[in-house]
C-alpha cells in the first residue's frame, strides 16, 4: 500500500494536528490548570480524573515488583492469577530464550502489550517477547482482564498489558541484585543505572542495564535427572550405536554382538539438557520530553535491547543409517541398516540466539480550549526492528554421513572414504565408526560430517497515528466525553534458514525461506455518556461505547464495537460491566511462513492394524488402490510415525480471528472499613475462526469418514507412494501437507477476585494484604465447527496446565524504615490421563494414582518471604527467599520433559539479594 497516496489516513492526520495547533496558538496563555489532573487509563483513550472504569484492571506499583524478587517483566506477568500458560526460561526443548504472557490460557499472541499505551513489536509470530522490556525502566504495569480491540486494534483478545516506563526522573539510581538456588546454580546477577534530570521545561532520562541469568542442568535435580522406574528421558538411539542384521537389533558389547534392550542400551539424554536456559540482556534507554509552549510538549523514548540466549539438548541422534559391507568399521561384511548412533562427542546440539531490538517514538502532545471546553490530543512515530540470528551446533550433514558411512578403508596409515573398495579416495572424508562407545568417532569424522546452522529473521514495524479527546456537550449528569484517532501500522519480516536445513541436508527438520508483510489502517471512536449522578439509587450511572475500523492489506477490513457501563446505586458499591467484540489479524509467520518439516504420528484407517478398514473406508482405500493387505509402517498396536516427514504450512488467504468478551462485575469500598477495597468481575471470551493446524489424526480421519465437503477439502493434502517399502507397505502415506487454517473456537469462563486491604496505622507498624485470584469455570475448544467440544478446565496436557484456582496473597508489614513481605502463591490440583499401559509397563502404571482413570497432579503452594531496610544514606536493601520451604513441583507422567511442568518454580529455594542506591 503506498502510504502518501491515502487521503482518508492523510486527512484525519492533517485535520487532527492542524486543529490542535491552531486552538492551541489561540490558547496558548489560557492553559487550564485541572488539565495535570486529567489522565487516560489502560482500557480508555479518554483523559478522565476517574481512574476506576467499568473494566477490570489489576496494577503492579514499581514496589510490587521489587517484592517479586525476579529479574525480568516476564517472571513478573506469568505469576498472575490470569496468565496460563507461556514460553519461559524453562522451556529448553522448544524454546527460543524469549519469554511471553498468555492471559486466559488462550496464547501469547491473543495477548496485546503495550508500552506507554503503544502497541510494542512482535516477532514474525505475532509474540512479544518480553525480554525485550529491561524491568530498570518500569515504573508500573497495568493488567487489563477485557478484551480491547476498539481501543486498540488487533490482538487484544484476552486482554491487555500495559507497561509504564519511569518518567520525569530526578537524580540518579543504581541497582546491583545477586541471586541463586540453594543449590548453588541458577545464579543471576542484574546492574542497572539510571540517571535523570527534570526542569520546569524539559526532561531527560537516560540507563544502562545488564541481566545475567544462569543455566540449571536437568541432571541436577533428581525429578528430572530421569531414569527409572518412568525412564524419562530415555532413548532407543545411544552409545554404542545400535544395527538391524537378520530381522533384529544388536548392539556390540564388549567386543560381542548381543540383542538391544532399550532398558538397558538406551540412553538417558535428561542429564544433558538445561531445566533452565540461561541468558544475557543488555539494554541502553533514553526518554526525554520538551515543553515547547504551555500547552504542547515534545516526547521521544528510544531503546537498544540484546539477548544472548541457549538451549542445550542432548547429542544428535543419527538413526536411519545404512552401514555399507565395505566399511572398515562393520564387522559382518554385509550392509548393516537402520543404524542409530548418539554422537555424544560433538557435545550436544546447542541452540544459540542473538536478538537485537531497536526502538524509537517522537511525539506530540499537548491541548486546547475552544468553545470553553478543553480538548487534549496527541500525534507521534514508532519504529521498531528486531533482528535475530541463531547459530545450531551438533546438526549433521546427510550427504557427508552418507559418504562417512559408506566403503572406507586404510590408506598411508590413515582411515579414508572410498568410492568402492580399492576404488577413489573421496576428498576430505572420514569414516565414521557408529558401532563403537564413546570416543571412538574422531573429531575429524565430526569436523567433516558436522555443520554449523546459521538462521536469521528480522521483522520491521513501523507506524504513526493521531488522537484527540475532550468533551462535546454538558448532559445533567455530566459532560459527554470522547476519544477518537487514527493509526497507521506497517508490519514486514522474513526468516532466511540455513542453506543445509532449507535443502533439506540436515539430519534436523528441514525449513523453507519466510517473507512477506501487511499494513493497515485503522479510525475510532470511543464516547462515554453520563446518565445520572447524586440521585439516591443512581450516586452514579454512565455507559461507554467505542467502535472502530480497521483495514488490512492483506484481508481486508473489520469492524468492532465495544458497550460499558458504570452503576453506583450507593457510595460504597459499584457495578459494571462490558460487552466487546475483537479480533486478531493473522501474522507474519501465519500467512508467509516457508514449508517445514514435521514428523507426525497416526493411525491409517486403511492398514489392517488400525481395525478400521470395512465398509465405506475399505470402498475408499480401495478406489485409491490400497491393497487389502496393507500395513502402516512402523510398529506398535496404535500410532505410529510416519515414514517421511509431513509439511506443515502457511496460509495467505487465512481471515481474522473473531472474538466476544463479556465481564459483568462489582467494586466495592465500604466506608465502615477504611482502607478496603474487594472486586469481583465475571468473565466469558468466546472466539471463532481461530487460526490453527488441523491435527494429523483429524486430517486422515475427515478424509476417510467425513462428510463429502470434508473429503473435498482433506483427501487432496494426503499423498501416498505406491512403491514404498515392502509388499504391504505400498501406498503407505508418505506426505501430509497440514495447513494453518480458520477452523478453531474456544469458550472460555470464569471469576477474578480481588482484595486490597491496608489496614490503619499503628505503633508497630503499617500492614497492608492483597489478594488477586482467578477461578476457572469453563475452559472449551473445538478443533472444527461440528467437532466435539473439549473440556480443558482442571485438567493437565503436555505443557499446558488449566489450573481451576490460581491466586497470590502477599502480606506486607512495615515500620519506619523495616519492612518484611510475606507472599503465598497457589496453584489448584489437575487431572491428566495415565500414558501407561497397564499390562506392557504395570510397574509404571502402578504410579497413576487414579489407574486408567488417569493421574491427579497436586495442589501447590509456593511461600516467598523478603525483608527490607531503607537505610539512612538514602539505600535500600531488599534479601529474599522464594519457595521458602522448598516445595517440589508435583510430577507429571504425560508431560514431554523433566517430569513437571515450566510452569511451576524449579526444585530449592531460590535465595536473592537487591541493593538501591538513590542520589
Amino acid at each position: 500500500m503506498n502510504v502518501k497516496s491515502n487521503p482518508l489516513r492523510d486527512a484525519v492526520v492533517v485535520a487532527l494536528i492542524a486543529s490542535a495547533a491552531v486552538s492551541t496558538a489561540q490558547a496558548q496563555e489560557a492553559a487550564n490548570p485541572t488539565n495535570l489532573d486529567r489522565i487516560s487509563v489502560t482500557g480508555s483513550r479518554i483523559k478522565s480524573t476517574d481512574v476506576e472504569t467499568s473494566q477490570p484492571v489489576l496494577s503492579l506499583s514499581r514496589a510490587d515488583i521489587d517484592k517479586q524478587g525476579v529479574t525480568s517483566v516476564a517472571d513478573i506477568l506469568q505469576r498472575i492469577s490470569a496468565s496460563g500458560a507461556a514460553l519461559n526460561r524453562t522451556y529448553n526443548n522448544g524454546g527460543d530464550g524469549s519469554s511471553g504472557i498468555s492471559l486466559r490460557n488462550l496464547g501469547s499472541e491473543r495477548t496485546l502489550v503495550l508500552v506507554n499505551g503503544r502497541r510494542w513489536t512482535t516477532g514474525i509470530t505475532g509474540s512479544v517477547d518480553l525480554n525485550t522490556i529491561p524491568t530498570a525502566m518500569v515504573e508500573r504495569i497495568d493488567i487489563l482482564k477485557d478484551g480491547a480491540s476498539t481501543i486498540y486494534g488487533s490482538d487484544a483478545i484476552a486482554g491487555v498489558v500495559n507497561i509504564i516506563l519511569k518518567n520525569n526522573f530526578d537524580g540518579a539510581e543504581a541497582n546491583v541484585y545477586k541471586g541463586q538456588y540453594s543449590q548453588g546454580d541458577g545464579e543471576r546477577d542484574a546492574y542497572d543505572f539510571t540517571l535523570g534530570t527534570t526542569t520546569d521545561r524539559a526532561s531527560l532520562m537516560l540507563g544502562a542495564s545488564y541481566v545475567k541469568e544462569g543455566k540449571v542442568m536437568a541432571g541436577d535435580r533428581a525429578i528430572s535427572a530421569g531414569g527409572p522406574p518412568f525412564f524419562s528421558g530415555q532413548s532407543t538411539t545411544g552409545v554404542p550405536g545400535s544395527y538391524i542384521r537378520n530381522g533384529e537389533r544388536y548392539v556390540i558389547i564388549n567386543g560381542a554382538e548381543t540383542l538391544f534392550d532399550s532398558d538397558i542400551h538406551g540412553y538417558n539424554t535428561s542429564p544433558d539438557n538445561y531445566l533452565l536456559t540461561p541468558q544475557e540482556r543488555t539494554s541502553l534507554f533514553a526518554t526525554g520530553s520538551y515543553n515547547l509552549t504551555d500547552n504542547i510538549t515534545f516526547k521521544t523514548e528510544a531503546l537498544y535491547n540484546e539477548r544472548k540466549s541457549e538451549q542445550l539438548l542432548a547429542a544428535m541422534p543419527v538413526t536411519g543409517q545404512r552401514l555399507s559391507a565395505n566399511s572398515m568399521y562393520n564387522p559382518y561384511g554385509v550392509d548393516l541398516t537402520s543404524v542409530a548412533r548418539r554422537f555424544n562427542e560433538t557435545g550436544g546440539r546447542s541452540f544459540n540466539q542473538n536478538v537485537k531490538n531497536w526502538h524509537f517514538y517522537g511525539g506530540f502532545e499537548g491541548f486546547f480550549e475552544f468553545a470553553d471546553r478543553t480538548f487534549d490530543w496527541d500525534a507521534g512515530y514508532r519504529y521498531d526492528k528486531t533482528d535475530e540470528n541463531v547459530l545450531t551446533y551438533g546438526l549433521f550433514n546427510r550427504a557427508n554421513l552418507a559418504a562417512a558411512y559408506g566403503p572406507s578403508e586404510m590408506r598411508d596409515g590413515k582411515p579414508v572414504c572410498v568410492t568402492a573398495p580399492g576404488g577413489a579416495v573421496i576428498a576430505d572424508c572420514v569414516p565414521v565408526n557408529p558401532l563403537g562407545g564413546e570416543g571412538s568417532i574422531s573429531q575429524d569424522a565430526i569436523n567433516y560430517t558436522a555443520f554449523t546452522a546459521h538462521d536469521s529473521s528480522t521483522l520491521i514495524s513501523k507506524g504513526y497515528y493521531a488522537n484527540i479527546s475532550g468533551t462535546i456537550v454538558p448532559l445533567p449528569a455530566g459532560d459527554l466525553a470522547f476519544a477518537a484517532g487514527y493509526e497507521y501500522r506497517k508490519e514486514s519480516g522474513q526468516f532466511d534458514p540455513d542453506a543445509f536445513i532449507a535443502s533439506g541436508l540436515s539430519t534436523g527438520n528441514g525449513a523453507k525461506p519466510t517473507k512477506g508483510g501487511y499494513d493497515l489502517d485503522e479510525v475510532y471512536l470511543e464516547l462515554s455518556i453520563p446518565v445520572l449522578a447524586d440521585l439516591p439509587g443512581a450516586k452514579l450511572l454512565d455507559f461507554s461505547a467505542a467502535t472502530r475500523y480497521s483495514k488490512f492489506s492483506n484481508f481486508g477490513n473489520t469492524t468492532n464495537n465495544k458497550f460499558g457501563f458504570r452503576w453506583k446505586p450507593i457510595d460504597d458499591l459499584m457495578l459494571r460491566g462490558n460487552y466487546s467484540e475483537g479480533f486478531r489479524a493473522p501474522s507474519i509467520n501465519d500467512l508467509y511462513a516457508g514449508d517445514a518439516d514435521s514428523f507426525e504420528t497416526f493411525v491409517d484407517p486403511c492398514s489392517l492394524h488400525s481395525g478400521r478398514r470395512s465398509g465405506a473406508i475399505a470402498q475408499r482405500c480401495a478406489a485409491e488402490g490400497v491393497p487389502g493387505n496393507f500395513v502402516q509402517p512402523g510398529g506398535g498396536s496404535g500410532g505410529r510415525q510416519g515414514p517421511e516427514a509431513f509439511t506443515w504450512t502457511s496460509n495467505d488467504n487465512l481471515k481474522p480471528e473473531t472474538s466476544t468478551s463479556k465481564t459483568l462485575g462489582l467494586v466495592w469500598s465500604p466506608s465502615f472499613v477504611s482502607g478496603l477495597n474487594v472486586t469481583l468481575d465475571w468473565w466469558q471470551i468466546e472466539v471463532e475462526n481461530a487460526i490453527t493446524r488441523p491435527d494429523i489424526q483429524d486430517i486422515v480421519n475427515y478424509c476417510y469418514t467425513g462428510s463429502a465437503q470434508q473429503q473435498a477439502v482433506y483427501c487432496p493434502l494426503i499423498t501416498r507412494d505406491p512403491t514404498y517399502g515392502t509388499a504391504v507397505q505400498n501406498y503407505a502415506i508418505t506426505n501430509v501437507r497440514m495447513p494453518l487454517l480458520n477452523l478453531a473456537s474456544y469458550n472460555v469462563e470464569g471469576w477474578d477476585l480481588g482484595i486490597a486491604y491496608r489496614l490503619p496505622e499503628t505503633s508497630f507498624g503499617q500492614f497492608s494484604i492483597n489478594l488477586d485470584a482467578t477461578y476457572l469455570s469453563k475452559w472449551e475448544t473445538k478443533a472444527t465447527a461440528d467437532a466435539v467440544a473439549d473440556g480443558r478446565q482442571g485438567t493437565y496436557l503436555n505443557q499446558d496446565p488449566y489450573w481451576r484456582i490460581r491466586g497470590n496473597l502477599y502480606v506486607d508489614w512495615s515500620f519506619k524504615d523495616f519492612g518484611v513481605n510475606y507472599g503465598l502463591r497457589y496453584k489448584s490440583g489437575l487431572k491428566e490421563e495415565c500414558p501407561f499401559d497397564p499390562d506392557e509397563d504395570p510397574v509404571a502404571f502402578a504410579y497413576c494414582s487414579d489407574g486408567a482413570a488417569g493421574n491427579y497432579i497436586g495442589a501447590t503452594t509456593y511461600h516467598d518471604i523478603q525483608f527490607r531496610y531503607n537505610t539512612p544514606w538514602n539505600g535500600t536493601i531488599n534479601v529474599g527467599v522464594n519457595n521458602l520451604w522448598d516445595k517440589q513441583p508435583p510430577t507429571s507422567y504425560v508431560v514431554a520433559y523433566n517430569m513437571f511442568d515450566p510452569q511451576y518454580d524449579l526444585p530449592g529455594r531460590y535465595m536473592y539479594m537487591q541493593y538501591k542506591q538513590k542520589f
